[in-house]
């Protein structure tokens, strides 16, 4: 499913295109998403302005003087932006027509996806949630602080929402091989020097991948319709059975709560 970089590169990608534009109205196609979509979201939104567009976590946050339109991609969504005109394929569910004759359109096959409109910042989606990644209130003592005790495999620890957001399984993989920790280790078992260094590999491996476009993925276009490029970089997720890239030993592979985990038996003992 998209992770944090390629929403971030969703969010990057449709904004020049839809700030300060005027919705002209909204066709839903198919409103049963995860969630229903809103029934009346053509209402809400028709005649709105778009005043900023930004992220909570990989919740895209689109908002108008009205509210706030809250969009979740789900397993295998996408927005993109395109001629209004543009006859729609059998998965784009949602359009949302703008003044300038284009749209930014919803593609979701599997339909796990989600719209929510918010009249405040409050919304139990995003209640609970851990700092951003990226922020300077994520840190190695931050981490320390929250896994003392903790017998769950660090992995799991940093895929957790409510510790921080938007680490998913390629980019903790990523990140942990980077850091040389292994990712079946008790999150209560390691010092805070390594959280401190695990902490600036997850910072690195993500704006590297925000830099560049996201990681390509089966199911994931930006925003633009072009394709992020990071997945020619993975050191080691989706590279099982291949030789490490530093020590050359036979990457193996696995089984965490049911994700694949991808690890050097030799630089992550």
């Amino acid at each position: 499913m998209p992770e944090l970089p390629e929403v971030e590169t969703t969010c990057r990608g449709i904004a020049p295109h839809i700030m300060q534009r005027t919705v002209r109205e909204v066709i839903v196609r198919e409103s049963r998403l995860r969630w229903p979509v809103p029934r009346k979201l053509n209402q809400l939104l028709s005649g709105a302005r778009f005043l900023s567009v930004g992220r909570r976590a990989k919740y895209l946050l689109l908002e108008t003087a009205r509210g706030t339109l809250m969009v979740h991609l789900g397993m295998s969504g996408s927005l993109r932006i395109m001629p209004a005109d543009t006859p729609p394929l059998y998965h784009d569910h949602i359009d949302i027509v703008l003044d300038n004759e284009l749209c930014l359109r919803y593609h979701d096959p599997r339909r796990f996806g989600s719209f929510h409109w918010l009249q405040s910042p409050q919304h139990p989606l995003l209640d609970h949630l851990g700092p951003e990644p990226l922020s300077g209130s994520f840190s190695g003592a931050y981490l320390y602080d929250r896994s003392r005790r903790r017998r769950i495999p660090v992995k799991q620890f940093i895929m957790d929402g409510k510790v921080v957001v938007g680490v998913g399984n390629i980019y903790a993989n990523e990140a942990l091989f980077m850091a040389g920790i292994h990712p079946a280790r008790a999150a209560g078992r390691i010092a805070k020097a390594r959280y401190d260094i695990l902490v600036g590999t997850i910072k690195q491996v993500l704006a590297d991948a925000i830099e560049q476009g996201g990681t390509t993925l089966r199911d994931f276009v930006g925003g633009d319709g072009s394709p992020g490029y990071f997945a020619q970089q993975l050191r080691v997720y989706g590279r099982e059975g291949q030789p490490c890239r530093v020590c050359c030993a036979a990457l193996k592979e696995i089984r965490q709560g049911g994700r694949s985990t991808i690890l050097c038996p030799r630089c992550q003992r």
